[in-house]
């Protein structure tokens, strides 16, 4: 048994199957996911789980080397400053302040390419981060 924060099975196997530059985004209730990507959809209620609980999760198993959040996140700057804490917390404070962001029509295009989409029970607007796997060395 398993005894990191990251116990689901599909999310531990999407973090092992991952490689160098894969995209893998985690996404609030409401974010639209296409045809391609896996879904895994962990959303029990509203807010459970959080995006900051599974970020917190995530961080002690998955390597990331850049972040990318959706432009219209930074118009409530109470969620954008929790995330990027959240990010800061789990990887890197480096992480955060380079992050790069778009407009939300072009984020759910870049969704396209992502390997995995993970839903969660958020019901914040725009709370979506894309994260691209990077190397622990």
């Amino acid at each position: 048994m398993k005894k990191t924060l990251l116990l689901n099975s599909a999310l531990s196997r999407i973090v092992a199957e991952a490689g160098h530059g894969d995209l893998i985004c985690v996404a609030d209730t409401g974010l639209p996911i296409p045809a391609g990507p896996e879904r895994i959809d962990l959303s029990v209620s509203p807010s459970l789980p959080s995006t900051l609980q599974l970020l917190n999760a995530l961080s002690s198993e998955l390597c990331v080397e850049s972040i990318t959040y959706a432009h219209e996140l930074d118009l409530d700057s109470g969620q954008q400053t929790r995330l990027l804490s959240a990010i800061s917390q789990g990887w890197s404070h480096a992480l955060a302040a380079d992050a790069d962001t778009l407009p939300h029509e072009q984020f759910k295009q870049l969704t396209r390419q992502c390997k995995a989409i993970i839903r969660t029970g958020d019901f914040t607007p725009y709370y979506n981060v894309i994260l691209r796997c990077g190397v622990p060395f």
